[in-house]
């Protein structure tokens, strides 16, 4: 007997299909790299991963993966506060500060949990958090949470739009505390904070700035520090969180950086840290490898930079109408979602795998396939995937 939920289960899913926006999963056998193995379709260019310095199956990194796993093993088996902590976790806490720029850093299994940690803890009825209205999911549920839990008040400015956030910072004058977040890169558009303005801003009405920089970790400025160190303000941002499973090896976890006072108030009282166990010392290790392989080998950011310029530049000579921008991630503009998704289709069937968001995951009419360049691609793996890109752009008239 099908149960009653189970049956609007069903019948949601047959309106995702009818959609066309049920995801089908595609399934890997090889490690994260520029080229993967693909069940079914054999050996693809992957242009979808987050795996923006080629990291993920580095040596060095899955050596260190390795090493953790042998000499601390599976896991702590509980919360570290009750159990013990690891001294890999405080080596990778310390790694995470010293990348950023921050007195302190703490780890948590994911960035997800790292956001949702920080407004909830930190805040009180007495206080604001206003949010940037094309935020992370993770940031916007942090902020749905921190309301449930502490009544706080909350609010959305207009996207990038100074104008607005001082308008609100004054209609909230009052707050004792006034909590500012923003993304450092916007996953689906590419484009930047204007981390500059947003930090006078908040320093004109003694507000804290919260920056997630999962997408600008490992990839923004000269040795890979982020949107702080983009603008030449490491140091000067209040709050960063940040994720270990992107650049920074792709495997899992995230963490808060910021104050010493703050790491130990979130250790104290973060309900994410009380109540789970820690990352896997396998992740801690791995990934601690990878930030100390960012710091002897910035050269990867160098390249990751201008391979995304080369492919960005080629695609808009072939007629193409990718967001302008200088990261790694560069949606193409397609227009209507059955065409980002033909396209997506056309592409896999090339041999590239790449993704294609429409609404609404993204506002009508601007349909797209996103690509996210690698250090670990060569121009030979570029050029290819440009190459289908124009025989699939073709194929549908786009170009």
């Amino acid at each position: 007997m099908t149960s009653p939920l189970d049956a609007r289960l069903a019948t949601h899913l047959a309106e995702f299909r009818k959609d066309g926006v049920y995801k089908v999963l595609n399934h890997l056998d090889s490690p994260q790299a520029a080229r993967v193995t693909m069940e079914g379709r054999g050996e693809i260019i992957i242009l979808s991963s987050n795996n923006y310095l080629g990291l993920s199956n580095d040596p060095t990194v899955v050596k260190a993966g390795i090493s953790g796993l042998e000499h601390y093993g599976a896991g702590t088996a509980s919360v570290r506060f009750i159990c013990g902590t690891y001294t890999i976790h405080r080596q990778l806490e310390a790694a995470c500060a010293r990348l950023v720029g921050t007195e302190a850093a703490l780890s948590f299994v994911s960035c997800w949990n790292a956001n949702e940690a920080v407004p909830a803890t930190l805040l009180t009825d007495r206080d604001v958090v206003l949010s940037d209205q094309l935020n992370h999911a993770s940031i916007i549920d942090a902020i749905r949470l921190a309301k449930s839990i502490t009544k706080c008040t909350t609010g959305v400015f207009q996207h990038s739009d100074l104008t607005d956030l001082d308008r609100k910072l004054s209609d909230h004058r009052e707050a004792e505390v006034k909590l500012v977040i923003t993304d450092g890169i916007f996953s689906m558009e590419g484009s930047l904070a204007n981390l500059p303005g947003l930090l006078d801003t908040c320093r004109r009405h003694g507000a804290t700035l919260m920056v997630d920089d999962s997408h600008a970790t490992g990839v923004l400025g000269a040795t890979g520090r982020g949107t702080a160190e983009h603008f030449d303000l490491v140091g000067e941002i209040d709050i960063i969180t940040s994720t270990l499973g992107k650049a920074l090896g792709g495997a899992a976890g995230g963490f808060v950086a910021g104050s010493s006072n703050l790491c130990d108030y979130l250790t104290q009282r973060a309900r994410p840290q009380l109540f789970s166990n820690a990352l896997p010392p396998t992740v801690a290790a791995s990934a601690h490898a990878a930030i100390t392989t960012l710091e002897a080998h910035p050269e990867r950011v160098t390249t990751l930079r201008e391979q995304s310029t080369y492919f960005r530049n080629q695609l808009t000579a072939m007629g193409f109408s990718p967001l302008p921008g200088e990261t790694p991630i560069i949606p193409v503009i397609l227009g209507e979602t059955a065409a980002a998704i033909r396209m997506s289709e056309l592409l896999l069937d090339e041999g590239v795998f790449v993704t294609g968001f429409g609404y609404p995951v993204v506002p009508q009419g601007t349909a797209r396939v996103r690509c996210q360049i690698s250090a670990a691609h060569t121009r030979q793996d570029l050029d290819e995937a440009l190459a289908a890109f124009g025989r699939a752009g073709r194929s549908l008239g786009l170009i």
